[in-house]
This record gives structure tokens, sequence and C-alpha cells, in this order.
């Protein structure tokens, strides 16, 4: 993720930390009056003179996770050992910090009778958050298809979130699938593997979508490797959009 404009920003106090998975937080920070963003963008954070720094510095940029209807600004993170995040998991409630956005235009298109077509990987999915969250309160009549992919489900941040919005909004399908529950603890009856087109293709021929968007977010060898496979399917390249979560 890069900024392409500049923002005058402003700060905004942590209300709320919650653990959405194994090593993944929760950020809920509020919003002032009257500021807005649409759903699959991102901000930077900076945490004003934090109590560490590291050669990373002090300010990241996080996909914003909650849709533009909810009450507080969400971002999620996985907790790796860089300081910024040391600090973030440590910060008090109330504490203060610097956000400068919204950026970027990874975010629905507004022909409604093109599918979309969301893949991601882990952490990857917080921009897919804000966007069927988004959708389902609009009651967009778009098609949306979710395909998601964890090594296990003790690492999917707000899987039971999706399960859960999937029963309650028709136009969405959600497609979980893990690729090493030999280290899981917990069961899981649904798919299994790496998201692939054989994968796509069958619920895409199973729920007669034609001509979709494709979305990809997640690390880069998951971002490009999804490229590629949609590519060498015949996918024309103005029909996809991607974001790459690097150094999470």
């Amino acid at each position: 993720m890069s900024t392409t404009a500049a923002s005058p920003g402003f700060l905004a106090k942590l209300k709320d930390r919650q653990q959405v998975a194994d090593h993944t937080l929760a950020f809920r920070f509020e919003k002032p009056p009257g500021w807005t963003f649409k759903a699959g963008q991102f901000v930077e954070i900076r945490v004003p003179d934090p109590p560490e720094s590291d050669a990373e510095g002090n300010d990241r940029a996080f996909s914003i996770a909650s849709a533009p209807s909810e009450e507080a600004l969400m971002v999620a993170t996985r907790m790796r050992d860089s300081a910024l995040k040391r600090v973030l998991g440590d910060l008090p409630l109330e504490s203060t910090v610097k956000i400068d956005g919204p950026f970027g235009n990874l975010t629905l298109h507004n022909k409604a009778s093109r599918p979309a077509v969301l893949m991601a990987g882990g952490i990857g999915v917080t921009p897919f958050r804000s966007i069927v969250f988004s959708a389902a309160h609009e009651k967009l009549p778009h098609r949306i298809f979710l395909f998601y992919s964890n090594r296990r489900p003790e690492d999917a941040p707000f899987l039971e979130e999706f399960q859960a919005l999937e029963r309650d909004n028709p136009n969405f399908r959600f497609v979980p699938t893990m690729t090493d529950l030999g280290n899981s603890g917990r069961p899981w009856p649904g798919k299994t593997g790496y998201i692939d087109w054989e994968m796509i293709a069958q619920s895409l021929r199973e729920a007669a979508l034609h001509a979709p968007i494709y979305y990809i977010a997640g690390p880069p060898g998951m971002v490009h490797a999804m490229q590629r496979t949609l590519q060498s399917a015949g996918v024309d390249t103005d029909d996809i959009r991607t974001e790459e979560f690097a150094g999470y």
C-alpha cells in the first residue's frame, strides 16, 4: 500500500482493542464528525512520541476493516515483532494517534450487473470486510463472492462474522478454505487447499455468475500467484484489481 495524495489528517483516540485471530488484533478508533471514506480504502496511523521505535518507522498503512456505516474506525493487523506493533499492542485505551487518509481505490465497482469475486489471504481480508459489510448495509444488488484462504481456522480474522453475513445476505457467498489443518485444534468441515481456478470456476458455475470483476488482497506472493492464475484462465487484466500487504 502506498499513499497517493496529501491529507491534513486528524487525531483519534483508541477506544477498543480485541483479538480477532491468533496473533491478530483489531483496533477501534473514534471517527471525527463528518469524516468519511469508501469501503476498501486505507489510512496511515502514527503513534506520537512512541516509547520505542525501529527502522520501519512510527507510522504504518492499514486497510480499514470497518464499513463506513460503523461507528468506529477499525483496523486489524498481525502482531509481528516490530516496534510500532508492540507500541499499538500496549497502548492504553483513550490514547491519541494521528490518522491520515483515506487513500486507495480498491473499492467496489459501480456496475451491479457484474458480480464481484474477492480473493483474500490471511489479514489481507481487511478491506474486503469493509466492502461486504458496506454492501449489506446499503442493500447493494451486487452479487459478491469472497474466497478466503488461511492456514487454520484459528488464523482467520472475522471468520464467524463472514459466516453469519452469508446467512443474512442472499447476495453474499463466503468460500473459506484452510491449508494447514494438521496444526489446528478446531474441527473444520469446509474446503481445504489453496485458492485455485478450479475452486473459483466451480463456484461461478454453480451460481451462474458471468463476467465478474476480480479483487485480490494479501501477501505479495499470494497476490501475484492469483494474478497469474486468473490471466492463465483468460481473465482480462482490466478486470483484476489488487492490494499487496507487504511486511505484515
